[in-house]
């Protein structure tokens, strides 16, 4: 169980975050700040998750409280090397959707914790399949869902993880969005 004196603020709009935070049984708040998502080119997809995780997370240093812990996280897609970023409109998702289509790629969430003591940055990673998808369901889940928010165009917990993914290996919830086991051992251990 996890006995922290603090209190963990989210640094997240996610809902699909405030609920994997909920499923912890864990007491939050959820705050957030604009953060420039840029990230220097000589990265590789693991390093930019946490790079963009972390820089989430300094965006409050100076203003946490020593009773305050900060969790912010980030989420990458990633096909054959590409890192497919939120789509800009409707054509950009469907075109992402159709790269995904009949293939695995991988999925990187990183997390990191921050007090005013100390930063730790975790990534996870885990490998998805998604069958052949028609343009007439790319199109469906587009036009009905919306994910311009999500990287790689697509929510697993959505309708089109129910009919285009065939697989996993690894965490579930590190596509959705939070590696809550990471964040659970992290907290649990928390000095």
């Amino acid at each position: 169980m996890i006995n922290l004196d603090k209190k963990i603020i989210l640094a997240s709009r996610s809902p699909r975050r405030k609920e994997l935070m909920d499923g912890l049984g864990i007491e939050f708040e959820q705050r957030t700040k604009e953060t420039d998502e840029r990230y220097p080119d000589t990265l590789s997809p693991k390093e930019v998750a946490g790079y963009l995780s972390e820089k989430k997370a300094k965006a409050f240093s100076g203003e946490l409280k020593n009773s305050e812990l900060i969790i912010a996280s980030d989420t990458i897609v990633v096909m054959d090397m590409e890192i497919l970023v939120k789509p800009k409109d409707f054509a950009d998702a469907a075109q992402m959707l159709q790269k995904l289509s009949g293939k695995m790629h991988l999925v990187y969430t990183a997390v990191t914790i921050m007090d005013d003591k100390k930063i730790q940055t975790m990534t996870d990673m885990t490998k998805v399949y998604m069958k052949d998808m028609s343009r007439e369901e790319i199109n469906h889940y587009v036009g009905c869902y919306q994910p311009f928010d999500k990287a790689g165009a697509y929510g697993i917990q959505e309708w089109i993880g129910y009919i285009a993914v065939e697989k996993i290996e690894g965490s579930y919830f590190t596509v959705m969005g939070l590696p809550v086991h990471l964040v659970y051992e992290a907290l649990k251990n928390w000095q």
